[in-house]
């Protein structure tokens, strides 16, 4: 097994499967304006290709999730979950140059909205899935391969939906690997880092709601409702939230500051990021909690003071401080502005010594020599999250290999979002060595 490697016909297929995906809009909205089916009958039509039995799910007519296993040569092997969502978030197409749902292949670039998040790990999946398929490998523990519906938003029609009424499907499942991570990050200085996510941050977005007394706006009003609200949003944008370490960001910065060759002073956070340089991006959005008002919703009419005013906020907490994050959250909104989650979920943190680990470090610097695998802990959160209530522990590995000066964070939810068709080869020449040996 260890001499084997994905086939040559994977590597076109990769880049056939990535543009056929995107081709295929997808675009989540919120409130359930989305249909993920045309883009789950593809993938699932691709499983079959490769002898698979695929499930269609659906919590809600439309938003349809694909489940597959497939069966491992050691039955007493716990089993390894790899999935990726088929939803995308908006895109504007007079902004791109070139539509973002047409898949293009121009200059040994695929562009178009997915094609970093996350329609390109779908699509290594798949052409690994069928690679298999044809030379017959099968690996040493079952994978249970999930494309979900739903994780732009709230994942209740997705990977919700599929840990709360099909927990069977994921039995033996112990670990898993998702969005975002093993991708290259160039350090400026010739270096290349490939990140491995090890931890979200949670989730906590609030609404807030101002209540006063309605009146004209010619009048003295000491019961604003706009003005409380302000007040409110604008004690929450200045907050400096205070340094918060995990295992996860240590174990980051740990490993960061040896490649840069000095030993990690946790004392003086703000030093050791600026020691870091560019690679302090990896991490400094993940040193402390933060909540970031982003919605304004007030008034009917100019001359009118309304009676009620709302604001939205996009709340993230590490492992460990939800209860500072809602503790803190009451003293700046004060007494006169009520506020509320209206989307929950937890923080994680993954291990990294375990032997899981190791094989997705020695799988990336195989195909990528002098490469420098470290863990990280991801600002936003994904599917894991949901996984995580059935016990499955999940790292983002989603291995690409990308040229300077292509910003890989900056694509996701991005305009001009592509992926070079080199980049795929690489992550499905990864992925195939990762999961032959998992």
């Amino acid at each position: 097994m260890a001499d084997q490697q994905a086939d040559a016909l994977s590597l076109e297929e990769v880049v056939e499967f990535t543009s056929g995906l995107i081709r295929i809009d997808t675009t989540n909205r919120g409130g359930g304006d989305c249909r993920e089916r045309p883009a789950a009958e593809y993938a699932a039509e691709q499983l079959a290709g490769a002898g698979l039995e695929p499930l269609l799910l659906e919590r809600t007519p439309g938003r349809t999730n694909v489940v597959a296993r497939i069966e491992g040569t050691d039955p007493s092997a716990d089993a390894l979950l790899v999935h990726g969502h088929l939803d995308v978030v908006p895109a504007e197409a007079a902004e791109w140059s070139a539509h973002p749902f047409s898949g293009e292949v121009r200059d040994g670039v695929v562009w178009g909205r997915g094609a970093v998040d996350m329609k390109n790990m779908d699509a290594m999946i798949l052409a690994v899935a069928r690679s298999w398929a044809r030379q017959g490998v099968r690996p040493r523990r079952d994978l249970v391969i999930a494309f979900t519906a739903d994780e732009e938003a709230s994942a209740q029609d997705g990977s919700g939906f599929l840990a709360e009424r099909h927990p069977e499907l994921f039995e033996g499942c112990t670990e898993g690997i998702g969005e975002s991570g093993a991708f290259t990050f160039h350090d400026g200085s010739g270096r290349e880092i490939y990140p491995v996510a090890a931890g979200e941050r949670g989730t906590g977005w609030l609404k807030l709601t101002a209540r006063g007394r309605a009146g004209h706006g010619s009048k003295v009003n000491g019961e604003n409702a706009v003005t409380r609200l302000a007040a409110a949003v604008t004690r929450i944008g200045a907050h400096e939230w205070p340094l918060r370490l995990t295992p996860t960001v240590r174990a980051a910065l740990t490993e960061l500051a040896a490649l840069h060759g000095f030993d990690p002073d946790f004392r003086e956070i703000g030093r050791l990021l600026e020691k870091l340089g560019p690679a302090a991006a990896l991490v400094e959005a993940t040193v402390r909690n933060s909540a970031n008002p982003t919605m304004l919703q007030a008034g009917y009419k100019l001359n009118v003071i309304p009676g009620e005013a709302v604001a939205y906020v996009d709340g993230r907490f590490l492992a460990g401080t939800e209860e500072e994050f809602t503790a803190t959250l009451d003293e700046l909104t004060g007494p006169d502005v009520q506020w509320e989650f209206v989307h929950r979920e937890v923080a994680l943190q993954a291990p990294v010594d375990t032997p899981l680990f190791g094989k997705m470090r020695a799988a990336v610097e195989e195909f990528a020599p002098g490469g420098h695998v470290v863990p990280y802990c991801m600002s936003g959160g994904t599917d894991a999250k949901q996984f995580s209530r059935l016990g499955i522990t999940c790292y983002g590995f989603t291995p690409l290999k990308l040229p300077v000066g292509l910003d890989h964070q900056a694509l996701f939810h991005g305009v001009d979002e592509r992926v070079p068709v080199t980049a795929l080869h690489f992550g499905v020449r990864v992925l195939d060595r990762f999961l032959r040996t998992a």
